[in-house]
């Protein structure tokens, strides 16, 4: 059995955060794995996404077949910790440790075609339809709806008395 792999050195995240993103996509195929890092907001998605890409790369490359890639291994260490330190009082300083990581990633082919289980649907922008670009504003669309009462000023909206009488009076 063939595998592929990839790996990431020295990424400027602390294991412990890549590790939270890592879990997720441990084990599942490479569509469905690629889909979840898409929809992902953590910091460390858009860069083991990219990873995970490289590594498909390398299997097209070993002629493997990418419907049965799969996700077989992929594991996160400790890379160099970069130290520098933070003035405080009366001369004194305090250390920070800037923490590194080393990701790397092995994709198998799995004996059966790895089929997502769900499909992950980007949203498009909507166009508008001829009817809204023709339609004047304030006609009546279908049926006929009964006139609306005018807006009340500023002055009146409860909101505004009620910020002028909280104000405190010296």
């Amino acid at each position: 059995m063939k595998n592929a792999q990839a790996q990431l050195n020295h990424l400027h995240m602390a294991p412990r955060k890549v590790r939270l993103v890592i879990d997720v996509v441990r084990g599942l195929a490479t569509t469905e794995a690629e889909a979840q890092l898409m929809m992902m907001k953590k910091r460390a998605a858009p860069a083991i996404l990219k990873l995970l890409r490289s590594a498909m790369a390398n299997a097209n490359e070993l002629k493997m077949v990418m419907g049965k890639l799969r996700v077989a291994a992929i594991r996160v260490d400790q890379g160099p910790t970069m130290k520098r330190s933070l003035p405080r009082a009366k001369g004194s300083a305090s250390p920070i440790h800037k923490m590194t990581s080393h990701i790397s990633i092995i994709l198998a082919e799995s004996e059966k075609d790895m089929k997502p289980a769900r499909f992950v649907m980007i949203p498009r922008e909507k166009k508008e339809s001829k009817e809204k670009k023709a339609r004047v504003p304030g006609a009546p669309k279908g049926k006929a709806k009964p006139a609306e009462k005018p807006d009340k000023k500023s002055s009146e909206d409860p909101g505004f008395m009620r910020r002028v009488f909280r104000r405190k009076s010296g």
